[in-house]
């Protein structure tokens, strides 16, 4: 698992992003991730770890199976 900071997250929007520790590229964490995790919501500056996961509908990858870190 990689493990990242919550660079920021929007309940409202229902997205974030979560800059990784290895210094790639800030990943892509939606609200159904955060819900399916049972964490009930990230905040900015708190480590997560986190797997990366193909979306089926367009491709692009995002923060899946979160955990606080």
């Amino acid at each position: 698992m990689a493990i990242g900071t919550v660079k920021w997250f929007n309940d409202q929007k229902g997205f974030g992003f979560i800059q990784p520790d290895d210094g790639g590229t800030d990943v892509f964490v939606h609200i159904s991730a955060v819900e399916r995790s049972n964490l009930g919501s990230i905040r900015e500056g708190q480590k997560i770890r986190y797997e990366l996961e193909r979306d089926d509908r367009n491709g692009k990858m995002s923060a899946a199976q979160l955990q606080a870190a």
